[in-house]
C-alpha cells in the first residue's frame, strides 16, 4: 500500500472509530472459522477492537471440531429436525473439545509478544456462567437428552465485565439451574446475549465475503425479510456452509428482536473485519432492522391480525377461542404491537370495577418475536392501565405460562380470590393457574 493510500485510509477510519467507541459487539466466531490459518489474524483484529474501546463479546462455535472428535471416538452423531442429540458419551467429548477451543483462544487473547500485532495489549478475558441452559426436553418422542436452549442471560453481569474493560468469552456449553451442563448452539447463544445486552451489532464469519446474489455478487445490505427469502432458498443447496445457514438465521432473529445491524464477513480474507467496520463500503453484509414497532390500542381494523395471531394457541388449546363477533365487542380492552403493519403482539386488559382489579388476558406474541421482551412491554403498559384506574390487584389465568408470571411478581392464588363474576365462569375442567399481582 502505498503512503498515501494508508493516510487516507487511517482519516476515513476516524469517524467509525469514533461511532463504535463505547459500543457493545457481539462477535460469533464458528468453528468453521477457528480452523482457518487466518484464525490468528482473525484474533488479532478483535483485541484491535478491543483497544480501540468496544466492548466484544465474543462467541465461539465447535460444530466441525466436536463432529472430528465424534468420528475420532467412533460416536456417530445423531440428529432430529436439524438438532443434535446429545449422549452421555458424546458429551463427554464434546466438553472436552468446547474446554480446548475455549483454552486456545484465550490463550491467543493472552499474548503480548513484541513485533506482533498484539504488542503491550493487556486483555482480560473473563468466563463464567452468564448463560443459563435448559433442557430442549422431549420433541415428538425423541429425547434430545443434554442438548438445550438458553433459558436465561445474566445481563448484568456480562455489563459489569465488559464495564471493567475485559472481553467477554463463552461457548457452547452451559450450566443450568440444577447443575448439570448442556450443549447448545453457539449461534443461539450469540444471538440471545446479542439481545438481551441490547448490542449495537452481531458480526459472524463465513467462507464466502458475505451473502452472494445469482451472479455471485455480494448482498451489501439486507432487510430481515429479504434475508429470509435467501435462506428458505439456502436450505434447499446442500453445499452451502450449515454455519453459514446458521448465522444467517441468528441475524435475522437478532435483528427482529432489536439488534440493529448483524454483519456477515468472511474469514478467508485478511482483515475483512476491520474493511467491514471501519470503511465506507464495507466488504460483506450487513442485515439491518426494519422500521420500529409501536404500541397501541387496538381498533376495529385490527381483528384481523388479532386473530391470525391468537388462532393457533386457540387449536392448541392454549388459549379459549374467542369468535370475531366476541373481539369486535371486545377490541377496546386490546393492546397491540405493530410492525410494518404486522401484528406481532396483543394482551387484553378486562376491568372488574366492583371488585377493584383487572385481568390481563390473551396474551400472544408472534413466535418469530419472543427474544425482545415484549410480553414485559405489553404488561407493563397494562399495569400502567390498572394503577390509573386505582385498581389493587392485577390477575391472569393461563395453563402454559406459570413460570413467565411468577418471574414478574405475579403469585399463585386459589378461585376463591377471583372477581365474583369471573368466579362464575371459572372452568373447573380447563383448570388453568390464578396468578395475581398486588398493585
Amino acid at each position: 500500500m502505498r503512503t498515501t493510500e494508508l493516510v487516507d485510509g487511517f482519516r476515513h477510519s476516524a469517524s467509525y472509530v469514533n461511532s463504535h467507541r463505547g459500543k457493545t459487539f457481539v462477535v460469533m466466531l464458528g468453528g468453521e472459522a477457528l480452523a482457518q490459518n487466518q484464525f490468528r489474524s482473525i484474533i488479532n483484529d478483535i483485541a484491535l477492537l478491543h483497544s480501540l474501546g468496544i466492548k466484544i463479546v465474543l462467541v465461539h462455535g465447535a460444530r466441525p471440531q466436536i463432529d472430528e472428535a465424534l468420528a475420532e471416538k467412533s460416536i456417530i452423531p445423531e440428529y432430529y429436525n436439524g438438532v443434535r442429540i446429545t449422549e452421555e458419551d458424546a458429551f463427554k467429548v464434546i466438553k472436552q473439545v468446547v474446554g480446548g477451543l475455549q483454552l486456545d483462544i484465550t490463550a491467543r487473547l493472552s499474548m503480548s509478544l513484541s513485533n506482533t500485532p498484539m504488542q503491550g495489549a493487556q486483555i482480560n478475558v473473563v468466563s463464567g456462567n452468564f448463560v443459563i441452559a435448559q433442557p430442549l426436553g422431549v420433541d415428538d418422542g425423541v429425547d434430545y437428552c443434554l442438548s438445550g436452549k438458553v433459558r436465561r442471560i445474566d445481563v448484568q453481569g456480562l455489563k459489569a465485565q465488559l464495564g471493567n474493560n475485559g472481553i467477554v468469552l463463552l461457548g457452547p456449553v452451559a450450566a443450568s439451574v440444577t447443575g448439570e451442563s448442556f450443549n447448545l448452539t453457539a449461534e443461539e447463544v450469540a444471538t440471545q446475549i446479542a439481545v438481551k445486552l441490547k448490542a449495537d451489532k452481531m458480526i459472524g464469519f463465513s467462507s464466502q465475503k458475505g451473502i452472494l446474489d445469482s451472479t455471485g455478487e455480494v448482498l451489501a445490505e439486507l432487510m430481515p425479510n429479504e434475508a429470509q427469502q435467501i435462506l428458505n432458498n439456502l436450505d434447499q443447496e446442500s453445499h452451502v456452509c450449515l454455519g453459514t445457514k446458521a448465522f444467517l438465521k441468528a441475524s435475522i432473529d437478532a435483528c427482529r428482536n432489536g439488534v440493529s445491524r448483524c454483519h456477515f464477513v468472511s474469514y478467508l480474507d485478511d482483515g475483512s473485519l476491520l474493511q467491514e467496520l471501519f470503511s465506507r463500503d464495507g466488504v460483506g453484509t450487513q442485515i439491518v432492522t426494519e422500521s420500529a414497532e409501536r404500541l397501541r390500542r387496538a381498533g376495529i381494523g385490527d381483528i384481523g391480525g388479532i386473530l391470525d395471531l391468537i388462532r393457533p394457541l386457540e387449536e392448541k388449546g392454549i388459549l379459549v377461542r374467542r369468535s370475531r363477533e366476541q373481539l369486535e365487542m371486545e377490541i377496546e380492552q386490546f393492546m397491540l404491537i405493530e410492525r410494518d403493519s404486522l401484528v406481532i403482539g396483543c394482551a387484553a386488559f378486562y376491568p372488574f370495577e366492583e371488585d377493584n382489579a383487572g385481568e390481563f388476558a390473551c396474551l400472544v406474541v408472534h413466535p418469530e418475536y419472543r427474544d425482545a421482551d415484549r410480553g414485559s412491554l405489553l404488561l407493563n403498559n397494562i399495569i400502567g392501565q390498572a394503577r390509573v384506574r386505582g385498581y389493587s390487584r392485577l390477575f391472569a389465568l393461563t395453563t402454559r405460562s406459570i413460570h413467565w408470571f411468577l418471574e414478574h411478581g405475579f403469585e399463585i392464588v386459589e378461585v376463591d380470590k377471583l372477581p365474583d363474576k369471573k368466579k362464575q365462569l371459572y372452568n373447573y375442567q380447563r383448570k388453568s393457574k390464578i396468578l395475581a399481582l398486588e398493585l
